[in-house]
């Protein structure tokens, strides 16, 4: 008996060669870096690209946005999203660009929802019943056939007019985004359609309310996927920066549903990462550790009074100075002016310090990398030559605090708080209030740096 076999000739499996394409990335300081990126190359991609060819520490906030200075507007591009589509998007002659830096607001909302969902501002279907809280409401935006309602006025610009504002009462529902017509009223025969998202991209608006025109420095629009200039964009203008913030975080979070939090959690994923909502979020190192501590017992313990921890802190701040004054005289104590020249070449080469910027420049700048608590920098002050300014963000507000240098004995020293706490450099004063909230809103968390590519 013999065996025979027949032989089949399979058909030969070409393989999928992606086509490159170069990009190019912008930083803060408007430096440029061209990457070569395969067409599927998403926003992770490319920022993951940029952290590893430039050794920078992954803390998951860097972030890629676009740019488009024509018409004043800049969006986050989201994780998921592929690059190249977004620049298929753009005109042949717009001056459109992909900048790359950090954004600590980007999945803020995650961790803490109370800062982003007002209770004035969210209102609940009638399909739910019972008190929800901040953690159900983001639960509801991902999954659930319920859904919140956000809803308060906003300034609409109407279309075809170039500076007329209206003042409108809005409604953010899974379907899109209402107006009504009468007032306050939410029946169906007052809304009328404003916008939906499936085909539009949500921008914040860079121009400033004297550029524009706007009502506020609040404002955000839809623009639409494809190519289209300032005419087809659909203006709207918040009172407040809460209210901006939470407009814009609730149309996210329709838009994107679950695919939105998977960004959230994917760096998590493997590294002992919460799964699901309901589980408390993750806190980083330096949050866990940045608290008073009393070692003065046979035990250390933490200081849970905010008195006693403001009047640890005021002692520590005297501590500090008088170790200050003793390396100093270590040295053969130098005189003011010494001592004044030797820490302006200390501090201007830290990150957070940032040489003769504008107010205004300082506040677009922390609000490039997101009002979360803690956001800082220091500058010089522009109605003081001598005195510098801490500006931090707490609460979505900026916050400017004068820093003022005073004269002790032939030493300079800087103080926040009129001299109760003194500190004989400006690096000395940052790492303190990093570690303690002393007179400050909150401690100083994130600085607010222009990184070069």
């Amino acid at each position: 008996m013999s065996l025979y076999a027949r032989r089949v000739t399979l058909p030969a499996i070409t393989p999928v060669v992606l086509q490159k394409r170069v990009i190019k990335v912008y930083s803060e300081d408007d430096t440029s870096r061209a990457l070569e990126v395969p067409s599927d190359v998403t926003a992770r991609d490319v920022c993951q690209l940029l952290i590893l060819k430039n050794h920078y520490i992954d803390d998951h906030s860097w972030t890629l946005f676009e740019h488009l200075p024509r018409i004043g507007l800049e969006r986050i591009i989201e994780d998921h999203e592929l690059v190249i589509e977004v620049q298929s998007n753009w005109g042949i002659e717009e001056e459109n660009r992909l900048y790359f830096r950090k954004n600590y607001a980007k999945y803020e909302f995650f961790k803490h929802p109370v800062n982003y969902f007002p209770e004035h501002m969210v209102s609940l279907s009638s399909e739910t019943s019972g008190v929800i809280g901040h953690t159900q409401i983001l639960q509801m935006f991902l999954s659930s056939s319920t859904y919140p309602e956000i809803h308060g006025y906003l300034h609409a610009k109407e279309q075809g007019k170039k500076s007329s504002w209206k003042k409108l009462y809005f409604l953010l529902r899974r379907s899109g985004l209402y107006f009504s017509t009468k007032g306050t009223s939410k029946e169906p025969r007052h809304l009328q359609f404003f916008s939906e998202f499936s085909s539009s991209d949500m921008y914040m608006s860079l121009a400033g309310k004297k550029m524009s025109g706007i009502p506020a420095n609040y404002g955000f629009c839809f623009k639409p996927n494809k190519a289209g200039g300032a005419r087809d964009l659909k203006q709207l203008c918040a009172d407040d920066e809460q209210s901006r913030t939470c407009w814009m975080t609730a149309i996210r979070l329709l838009k994107y549903g679950m695919q939105l939090y998977q960004n959230y959690m994917q760096p998590y994923q493997g590294r002992g990462g919460c799964s699901s909502m309901t589980t408390s979020p993750m806190r980083s190192i330096s949050e866990n550790s940045l608290v008073a501590m009393d070692f003065s017992g046979h035990r250390s313990r933490v200081i849970e009074n905010p008195t006693e921890a403001l009047s640890v802190a005021v002692e520590e701040g005297l501590a500090w100075r008088r170790k200050g004054c003793l390396r100093l005289n270590a040295h053969g104590s130098p005189t003011t002016s010494q001592s004044a020249t030797s820490s302006v070449a200390i501090h201007r080469t830290q990150l957070w310090f940032h040489h003769k910027i504008s107010r205004d420049e300082a506040q677009r700048l922390i609000l490039q990398q997101g009002l979360v608590d803690g956001v800082f920098l220091v500058r010089d002050s522009q109605s003081n030559p001598k005195t510098f300014v801490l500006s931090v963000s707490h609460g979505l507000k900026i916050k400017h605090f004068q820093i003022v240098p005073l004269e002790d004995d032939g030493n300079l020293f800087y103080t926040l708080d009129d001299g109760h706490t003194r500190f004989t450099d400006l690096i000395q004063l940052v790492e303190f209030y990093q570690l303690n909230k002393g007179v400050l809103p909150c401690k100083l968390k994130h600085y607010c740096a222009r990184i070069a590519l």
